[in-house]
Parts: structure tokens; C-alpha cells; sequence
């Protein structure tokens, strides 16, 4: 059986990417194609690069790093790659992945990070924070992101099954393409997150500073809590901003190598989390190194910590619910039992992941014989 895989993009490493390594182990012989990728990317992914096909947007200006500013140009490019001599395509989908040309005597699998979440759940606030909800500029965003709206619907009917990283972007699917789904969590390498039991007096949080992240009401919430020291790794276009607005008790790291990322995790006496996630990896990494998740309760987080044995959950974005769940949390260290938090934790392992996908993928190929 001859396999190609596809993915958007391999520029930065994150979860979608880790997916598609795990992907790529099950399937060694796997061709690859993706519309843009960096060499460097591809080697730490342990990727052969003569396997990796790229769209003409790779040659095109910046396209390696600028390659978000060629979106219109997307849809085109995912459609030229000629799949016609494969009997299986896997595609690891959050923007057009899942919109490559198959004819009837193929199969087509999408693992679906998401939906392209700013052209549907997050458009209008990726206006609002780009300043585009008024001039021309904003008109010509406005009309491509209509335009790839109904593209990402028509192309969906293109995978025979859809396979989702949690039940929330299980619903997503449902609710956009009018599709039922699988859900298969994402793999998360726990081996690489070690117990740690005595916990310091300190806050964590980690993310790419970016408008949807939230950051910012984190920080916000710990310059009202001076009594309480927060530590926040990671870089982005919210940097300076955020910067801004930090108090004393607040650490900003920028950005750091893994080491140093499990060092703080393990550490923590809890880890912050204030977005409204797909799946959330980092969630599950802090639960493996023992540490309790104070996370906003919604999204595929509720599927990941456990509320008063893993984690805190609050319900609204703001600063004052940030705060009650610290307290709460303060108030209730007892019940946060660090072995117990890492064996929840073991439920996402990749050994998991590789053994109900393979499971799954054979299930329907068998049928197809």
C-alpha cells in the first residue's frame, strides 16, 4: 500500500507537527508534502527531506517565514500536489491539509487539529486585533476569508473520515462540515516530563504571546496577588505589551529551550492556563511532571484536567476569575495528590496514540478490501 501524508506547514514545531512525527513513524515509506517547510524543521522532526514535497509557494518571496502572507494563494497550492498513484492519504489538518484532490479509489483519513479558527470561531476577533474591521485593507481580508470559508467547506467533503483531537473539535467539525468524526487524542511524549513531588512556591505559565492566548489576564491577575510569584516563558507579537503591564512578582523568560521548560513545569506549584484550546498540550505536560492545571474551563482542556483532582477550573477570561481559582486553589492544596495528577497524565502517552490510530486506519482499509 502506497501512503503519502500531508500537513499545512512545517516551519515551528508544535502539536500538529509532534502528531504528524508519530504519523510518520507508522508510516516510514510515507511520502510527505506540505506547502512550506524549513530544512531545519524538518531535521529535528527526524524527517527525511528527499521524502518531503513542498507547493510553489516555497519559492515564492519570504514564503519561509512570510508564508501566512501568501493565504490567499493556499487552496491553489494544496491542489496541485498529484496524489493519484497513492492508495492512502493521511492528511494532519488545521488549515488546508485536508483540501488535496483524491479520486474515488483512494482513501482519505484527516486528522483534524481544527477548522481554520481565524476564518470561523476566532474571525472576528482576528479582525478586531489586527485593526482591520474598517478601510480597504480590511474589505480585502475580509473578502479572502470569506472566500477560504467556502473553500474549507466545499474541500471537506473531499475525506472520506475525519479524525478529531478531542470531543470539543469533534463538535467543531459537526457543527462546520456537517461531518462525524473520531476523536483520537493527540500524542504527548510524557516520557520526556518527569514526576516531581516537592513542589516550590511559585506560578508557571508558557505560551506563544499572541492576542487569543491571554497572557495578558494572567498577568493582570497576579500584579492584584503581590503576595504570589508567577513565572511566563515565551515570545511573540504581545512581548512588548505585556511587558508593559507585568508587575514585580512577575517574570517574563522570553523564549527557552525545552530543558528549561520542564525544569519550571515540574517545579511549579501550578500551571496557568488561560486560553480556549483545541486539545492543549502543555496542560497534559505540567499534569506529568505532577503539577496541577489552573485552566479557563472550556475547550478541549475539559477533556485533559480534571477539576479538584487534577486542576482548577474557571469559567470566564477575566482578571477577578483568575484570582478566585488561585485562592480556591490555595485554599485546597491537599486534595492535588502529584502521583495521582501524572498517572491521569498517562492516558495521553504516544504509545496510546500510535495504537488507536494504526487500530482505526486498518479498520477501515480492511473494510475497503
Amino acid at each position: 500500500m502506497k501512503v503519502a501524508l500531508v500537513h499545512d506547514w512545517f516551519t515551528v514545531i508544535g502539536g500538529s507537527e509532534n502528531v504528524l512525527k508519530e504519523i510518520a513513524v507508522l508510516y516510514p515509506q510515507a511520502d510527505i508534502y506540505t506547502l512550506v517547510a524549513q530544512k531545519e524543521t524538518i531535521k529535528t522532526l527526524g524527517l527525511e527531506n528527499n521524502k518531503v514535497f513542498t507547493s510553489f509557494i516555497q519559492r515564492l518571496p519570504f514564503a519561509k517565514t512570510k508564508y501566512r502572507n501568501y493565504l490567499p494563494l493556499y487552496p491553489l497550492a494544496i491542489e496541485q500536489f498529484d496524489l493519484s498513484s497513492y492508495d492512502l492519504i493521511i492528511s494532519s489538518s488545521h488549515a488546508v491539509a485536508k483540501g488535496v484532490l483524491t479520486h474515488s479509489g483512494q482513501i482519505h483519513i484527516c486528522y483534524c487539529h481544527s477548522p481554520m479558527r481565524y476564518a470561523w470561531d476566532l474571525y472576528h476577533q482576528y479582525i478586531r486585533d489586527l485593526g482591520l474591521s474598517k478601510g480597504l485593507k480590511g474589505f480585502f481580508v475580509k473578502m479572502v476569508l470569506h472566500r477560504m470559508r467556502q473553500w474549507d467547506v466545499i474541500s471537506s467533503n473531499r475525506v472520506d473520515y475525519f479524525i478529531s483531537n478531542s470531543d470539543y473539535i469533534g463538535r467543531r467539525i459537526k457543527k462546520i462540515y456537517r461531518r462525524e468524526s473520531k476523536t483520537i487524542y493527540p500524542n504527548v511524549d510524557l516520557e520526556s516530563f518527569e514526576l516531581c513531588e516537592i513542589k516550590e512556591d511559585f506560578y508557571f505559565t508558557c505560551s506563544r504571546f499572541v492576542p487569543y492566548k491571554k497572557i495578558d489576564l494572567i498577568v493582570k491577575a497576579f500584579a492584584q496577588m503581590p503576595d504570589k510569584k508567577l513565572f511566563v516563558m515565551g515570545d511573540g507579537p504581545d512581548f512588548k505589551r505585556i511587558q508593559k503591564i507585568a508587575a514585580s512578582n512577575t517574570v517574563l523568560l522570553g523564549y527557552q529551550p525545552l530543558d528549561v521548560l520542564k525544569s519550571y513545569l515540574s517545579r511549579a506549584k501550578a500551571f496557568v492556563f488561560a486560553a480556549e484550546e483545541d486539545f492543549g498540550i502543555l496542560p497534559v505536560e505540567a499534569q506529568a511532571c505532577g503539577t496541577p492545571v489552573i485552566a479557563y474551563g472550556k475547550g478541549g482542556v475539559k477533556e485533559t484536567v480534571v477539576d479538584n483532582k487534577t486542576g482548577v477550573y474557571y469559567y470566564e477570561q477575566t482578571v477577578s476569575s483568575i484570582t478566585e481559582a488561585v485562592d480556591y486553589f490555595e485554599n485546597n492544596l491537599n486534595i492535588f495528590i502529584p502521583s495521582e495528577i501524572a498517572k491521569h497524565a498517562s492516558l495521553f502517552s504516544s504509545q496510546r496514540f500510535s495504537k488507536e490510530l494504526s487500530e482505526f486506519i486498518a479498520t477501515i482499509v480492511d473494510n475497503r478490501k
